[in-house]
């Protein structure tokens, strides 16, 4: 049987019956930011969005990045990068972090007013000279412009990313640093060949969070989850856009 993509989910779906906790993924609590329709029709109705193309290369760039840095993390020194940037901090052990790392399981905390149980997964962890831990987000992309602030509008998503990895760490009993960082890694696509490789211009961009924001969203996804109604869509989302327009012109739908 050929694979087929299916929007009708049965696991993980939000039962306001269930006193079980309910894993609530960082990028669920983005994804109720963004349209809370879609939203409720993914973890409540089970009818998911289609999915986007897997970003081989990227998890390719993660992967290293975090072999490079675990190097430096063993030998108790800074990365180069860390050094060129003269930033005070460097990669450190926790005995937590490679749980931390993993996709299924990442930094959890069980929210007890909503009995959602939050989860992410962050690439790594730093620590200052004063004892605090630091959240580091690799990124990776191609464009001919090079990449030193978080100025783009889809930057907003990867605050918001950086927050709730703090706010997490914080629910984990860690001293966390409100600044993190992105270590940004920008492919050249201004080389005359190939020849077998692609190089990157690699910047550390740092951001200055505040994570206040986080346990409020977490108590309107917990509403949203157990209301009978389904919720406005997002402004500007494309994808109840494109449902609603599709019902105008279906047969008995006009």
């Amino acid at each position: 049987m050929s694979n087929y993509y299916s929007p009708v989910r049965s696991r993980n779906i939000y039962n306001p019956g269930d006193v079980k906790p309910f894993k609530l993924s960082r990028s669920k609590i983005d994804l109720f930011l963004e349209c809370p329709r879609c939203f409720y029709l993914d973890r409540r109705l089970g009818i998911a969005r289609p999915p986007g193309f897997p970003f081989a290369l990227n998890s390719a760039v993660d992967a290293l990045l975090k072999r490079e840095f675990d190097i430096h993390r063993a030998n108790g020194k800074p990365h180069p990068l860390i050094e060129r940037y003269g930033i005070d901090a460097q990669p450190v052990p926790h005995d937590h972090l490679q749980k931390w790392r993993h996709n299924f399981t990442g930094v959890q905390y069980l929210h007890d007013p909503t009995n959602l149980l939050v989860s992410g997964a962050i690439d790594d962890l730093w620590q200052n000279s004063r004892g605090e831990y630091i959240v580091v987000d690799y990124k990776a992309t191609a464009r001919n412009e090079e990449i030193t602030a978080l100025d783009k509008d889809w930057h907003e998503g990867y605050k918001r990313q950086m927050e709730i990895y703090q706010w997490l760490l914080r629910r984990n009993g860690l001293t966390v640093s409100d600044t993190g960082y992105f270590v940004y890694c920008n492919g050249q696509t201004d080389r005359e060949a190939f020849d077998g490789k692609l190089e990157f211009d690699v910047t550390l961009i740092p951001y200055t969070g505040s994570d206040n924001w986080v346990e409020q969203s977490i108590r309107d996804v917990h509403r949203c989850l157990t209301s009978d109604h389904i919720p406005e869509a997002g402004a500007g989302c494309d994808y109840c856009a494109y449902r609603d327009a599709v019902e105008t012109v279906l047969p008995g739908k006009k």
